[in-house]
């Protein structure tokens, strides 16, 4: 360790103690020492930093950095922001619906400030990035057919949701957003640049693909919630670039407007590397306040799936995806068909299981590996709406599609896991404005349930499968409208009659439901998962609660879960039929073993783990071209399996 950074430690030390006397003589919240270290309270600071707050505090601990603070639930704010007074702090912005802070502080520190109760934890403000024949394929259209043969009292279009889109703006003068962008009720820019518009290009694609009208293009290119109204909040500069404190600050207006804007879907189509346990990622936990508030996230997956020799990687979801309460989208590729006994999952979609990590005071990382993505959805070379003079377009003029000459009516193509998200968002708006009393977990459950599994594919890539909006709403209709003002019991009812039959045809071609679900660590099958009520599909629950885990085995807890389920023991490659049909790809024991999973980064001879996550300067390195620094990837289009786009 060099003099200055010895000087810096002695004289944090010294205001942390002068901090804590005081702390005594007022009967404040102690300051906590590290681990073998003598001092007042106790714990480490360790477990409660990120890893590169960390690394950079040890080696250039005078450099300042942004950093998020989130307070201890039980903390004093006064204290805490006395505590960042002494040592240096500038707080820069408040987020009280999230109880955090974004603060300018000097790595050192930041790190000196983490002994302290009254800061939960503890991250960077790191880079956030966007990441880049529909109706007809998911069963969209065919649900809205059947809606007008059967005279239903439902429009199923997305009326009256409203879908807030975290993205690079809206260019609301396109044609897809009606009338002078009569469709976006609110617009607010997070990223410094005062423009609400989209120079960058991929929100006003992203929007569309979820909410976009339809009548300009005759319903050729009509988004999948087609009369949802969009709230737009830019958190992506004319760049392509974000900040973790501008996703945060979108979020935390949301929470406290959430309400007044009717919001009851979240798209979020762009991510950072997940390295902090979703227990500790502060955007990890503000979509998790979000979702118990009664809001849908949806997440793409991240499009890190492949190494550019082509080789598979395994564990690079990106965050906000690795949160369990999320709904995270990996991409499929239907080939531009409507049938879909050919779809597949793109290369490029990134896969699970989670590898964002919390590090114990003895220096052990623990792996959350959660199992990711939750779905697929089509997300190769999807047309949709173009941002007049886009800087995508600019540096890809092969996106361009010609369709159409009027500026503010063009067309462009992406591809990658931020398509794939807003076609979930969109048929989130359907479920709930068939029944709005479906909580964020009942809409997730639905989605899985009806999936449809790909031949060839394992659970890690696809998760149950590929979406199914029309098997999605023939449930969603069935579900008893009054279960949100009950607390009903463990195995009551959940429908209105008898679940339909777990199949579903779309052109001609028929498919099988997937008829499970992901829990956290494992997989779970049986129709009572739609016939019968279970506990952890309330507001405040994740899906994986009630599944109790030891060392490396699993089981149901009765006070959660009825009778008639099957927890599995074994994540399978799918042969197309029901969840669990297919060959053994891992035991789900070893998700639980916090790292030894993977212990050298490989991943049972079906491609490579990064078994670090994306750790900076550790771990194992995605290629040059497909890290989330390099934005836009193009690929050879006549594989027909393009990386453009880019979460």
């Amino acid at each position: 360790m060099n003099r200055p950074q010895v000087f810096n430690r002695l004289t944090t030390l010294l205001v942390l103690a002068s901090v804590w006397l005081a702390s005594l003589a007022t009967g404040a919240t102690t300051v906590r020492a590290s681990g073998g270290n003598s001092g007042p309270g106790n714990g480490s600071a360790v477990d409660k930093c990120s890893p590169d707050l960390i690394k950079i505090a040890n080696t250039a601990g005078n450099t300042h950095v942004k950093v998020i603070v989130q307070a201890a639930s039980s903390s004093s704010n006064n204290l805490l922001d006395s505590l960042l007074r002494n040592l240096g702090g500038t707080v820069l912005s408040l987020l009280p619906q999230l109880n955090m802070r974004l603060v300018d502080m000097t790595a050192s520190n930041a790190q000196a400030l983490a002994y302290d109760d009254s800061v939960s934890y503890m991250s960077i403000d790191n880079e956030v990035r966007s990441f880049g024949h529909l109706t007809t394929t998911t069963g969209t259209l065919q649900s809205r057919s059947q809606r007008n043969a059967l005279g239903l009292n439902y429009t199923l279009d997305g009326s009256s949701v409203n879908i807030a889109i975290l993205d690079s703006g809206i260019d609301t003068t396109h044609k897809s957003f009606s009338s002078q962008g009569g469709k976006v009720i609110f617009s607010k820019d997070f990223t410094g640049e005062n423009r609400t518009d989209d120079p960058y290009g991929h929100g006003t694609h992203v929007a569309a693909v979820a909410a976009g009208v339809g009548t300009p293009t005759d319903g050729d290119y009509e988004g999948v919630a087609s009369a949802a109204n969009l709230v737009n909040l830019r958190v992506i500069n004319s760049q392509g670039i974000g900040s973790v404190s501008s996703v945060l600050k979108a979020l935390d207006w949301l929470m406290a407007n959430r309400v007044l804007y009717n919001v009851r879907v979240v798209n979020m189509s762009l991510g950072a590397p997940a390295i902090n346990s979703y227990k500790d990622d502060p955007v990890c936990q503000a979509v998790r306040k979000l979702v118990n508030a009664g809001v849908v996230v949806v997440t793409a997956a991240g499009n890190n799936g492949k190494l550019t020799t082509g080789q598979k990687i395994y564990g690079a979801i990106h965050c906000p995806g690795n949160e369990p309460s999320a709904i995270t989208v990996g991409a499929s590729n239907t080939f531009g068909t409507d049938a879909r006994n050919e779809d597949t999952v793109t290369t490029f979609s990134s896969r699970g299981p989670t590898r964002s990590w919390s590090t114990d005071s003895h220096n052990v990382r623990h792996y959350d590996n959660i199992i990711k993505p939750d779905l697929v959805a089509p997300g190769n070379k999807i047309v949709s709406a173009e941002a007049r003079n886009n800087k995508l377009l600019t540096l890809h003029p092969e996106l361009e599609t010609n369709n159409y000459s009027t500026t503010n009516m063009k067309l462009m193509y992406m591809s990658g896991t931020s398509v794939s998200a807003p076609v979930v968002a969109g048929t989130a708006a359907l479920l709930l404005e068939l029944n709005p009393n479906l909580t964020p977990n009942m809409v997730k459950m639905i989605l899985m349930y009806t999936a449809q599994p790909l031949n060839g594919f394992n659970t890690f890539e696809q998760g149950a499968g590929e979406l199914n909006v029309a098997g999605s709403v023939a449930i969603a209709k069935l579900v008893k409208n009054e279960l949100l003002n009950l607390t009903p019991a463990v195995g009551s009812s959940f429908l209105t009659q008898s679940a339909p039959t777990a199949q579903t045809t779309i052109s001609r071609s028929s498919f099988p439901w997937a008829q499970g679900l992901l829990l956290n660590h494992s997989t779970i099958t049986g129709s009572n998962l739609i016939t019968k009520y279970q506990k952890s599909y309330g507001k405040g629950y994740l899906l994986g609660d009630g599944v109790n885990e030891g060392l490396f085995t699993q089981s149901l807890s009765s006070n959660s879960w009825s009778g008639g389920l099957s927890l599995a023991n074994y994540l399978m490659t799918s042969d197309g039929t029901p969840m669990g049909g297919g060959g053994i790809m891992c035991p789900t024991g070893i998700m639980i073993g916090d790292g030894i999973m993977i212990a050298d980064g490989i991943m049972i001879a079906d491609g490579i783990m990064i078994s670090d996550g994306i750790m900076i300067g550790d771990g194992i390195m995605i290629g040059d071209g497909i890290m989330i620094g390099d934005g836009i990837m193009i690929a050879d289009s006549s594989t027909g399996d393009s990386t453009a786009g880019m979460e």
